[in-house]
């Protein structure tokens, strides 16, 4: 099949382009990119995009998809269909599932259900330890044969720094990405909230954000010790942004990323106790989100993810203390993350750089650029639209999102998927 992409404007990221173009797609990659419209082929299918933007697919690491054990909160199939409608073109899941994907028997079970029912790419990521249980790790070389794109504990901290540098050094033999969560389990055991004023007020057990910095710090010494590649799922604070710049001009194999929730929203919008504004870590002062959305700008912090984790009602429902911890974010990553450019804190260009080209790269995965050869994921947006989020609509299983009842600028127009759409605004 043959399609030419015309009447767009191309959101390059390789380049950091944005401007007139069109886009030719044979057989599901992409055959050409032009300035200007041609003349379209005789068997082509003309697509208008009505002036619209047309990006390369988001490529969203981190997201829990809770198949198996909990398929109540989010299936593959709901998961994908929300992905699609959000943009997402590859969905990299997280292995904290019951049982978690520690074995390459569990990975193939995924995998299988992935293709079956989910109409984006779906890239899973497996478990560091046995049982993420930070004892014994697991079979990485075997977990890779079987199609494993990165391992981590999730937020489950190593605490034995023996086992964590043996997985590393493991890791680092066969060239694996290690994914951690920085932040020193014994400072934020049991925190619902960032210390300070509000949390005292609040009567809320709270974390400093020196626990982020302690545990930053501590994977950066073994990763100097190993040589390992690793990249922290969320850097947060400021005062961690130091020691992440001291690591990547000493030349070590680190990248970060953080949660959209973490660059859009801070502490104070807890306010009377709200659950759905409970995610981990928790949400951070003012001065912190603008740091590290700034370290977005500059390119310090990589990758931005939706850090996507259904809870359903029984879960939030509860004092906010007892609450689960997280968020959906897969149909709300592309309007929330254009905050930062309405705000004038990034251009279009830097924020798809973190949203698909740089998770591409990192994962090594093909998608994340609209170049001659590369996969047809492609999704066409309208940066400007207003709507009103209703939490009703989300296609999510579960609809834990703390964006209900927000004006928002941004919709999905259309997502297409090794250039089939996936996925077509009403």
């Amino acid at each position: 099949m043959t399609q030419l992409f015309t009447n767009l404007r191309l959101l390059d990221p390789e380049a950091g382009t944005l401007g007139p173009g069109a886009v030719l797609v044979r057989d599901g990659l992409i055959a050409e990119v032009w300035d200007q419209a041609p003349e379209p082929p005789e068997e082509a299918q003309v697509i208008d995009c009505g002036g619209h933007i047309l990006a390369p697919g988001i490529v969203d690491i981190g997201v829990k998809v809770c198949e198996p054990g909990e398929r109540h909160k989010e299936s593959y199939r709901s998961a994908g269909r929300a992905a699609a409608a959000g943009g997402v073109t590859t969905m990299v899941t997280r292995p904290d599932t019951d049982p978690a994907i520690d074995s390459p028997e569990t990975l193939e079970f995924v995998t299988r259900r992935a293709n079956e029912a989910a109409p984006v790419n779906v890239v899973p990521m497996a478990a560091l330890t046995k049982g993420r249980a930070g004892r014994e790790m697991t079979e990485i070389g075997f977990l890779m044969d079987a199609g494993a794109a990165a391992f981590t504990d999730c937020d489950r901290v190593v605490t034995d720094t023996k086992v964590f540098s043996r997985a590393l050094t493991y890791a680092r033999s066969l060239g694996a990405l290690v994914i951690a969560h920085p932040q020193d389990p014994g400072l934020s055991k049991g925190a619902a909230v960032t210390s300070g004023k509000f949390a005292s007020l609040r009567g809320l057990p709270a974390v400093s954000p020196m626990a982020e910095r302690m545990g930053l710090d501590r994977d950066i010494a073994l990763l100097e010790m190993t040589g390992a590649r690793y990249h922290a799922d969320q850097i947060t604070t400021a005062r961690a942004l130091p020691a992440l710049e001291r690591a990547k001009r000493n030349g070590l194999d680190i990248t970060a990323g953080l949660g959209i929730h973490h660059l859009t929203l801070n502490a104070l919008d807890v306010a009377d106790y709200r659950t759905f504004f409970k995610v981990k870590p928790p949400l951070r002062d003012e001065d912190d989100r603008l740091a590290v959305a700034h370290a977005v700008a500059s390119g310090l912090i990589d990758i931005i993810c939706s850090m996507h984790t259904p809870q359903d009602e029984e879960s939030k429902r509860l004092p906010f203390e007892e609450a689960a911890s997280g968020a959906v974010g897969l149909e709300t990553l592309l309007p929330a993350a254009m905050r930062l450019v309405h705000a004038e804190i990034m251009d279009l260009p830097t924020l798809w750089r973190a949203l698909s080209l740089n998770p591409a790269k990192r994962l090594g995965l093909p998608g994340g650029r609209i170049a001659p050869g590369a996969p047809a994921d492609m999704v066409l947006f309208n940066p400007d639209a207003p709507f009103v989020l209703d939490r009703a609509t989300l296609r999510s299983k579960s609809r834990n999102t703390p964006f209900d009842g927000m004006r928002m600028q941004g919709k999905v127009l259309a997502t297409y998927v090794a250039g089939s759409c996936v996925f077509e605004a009403n």
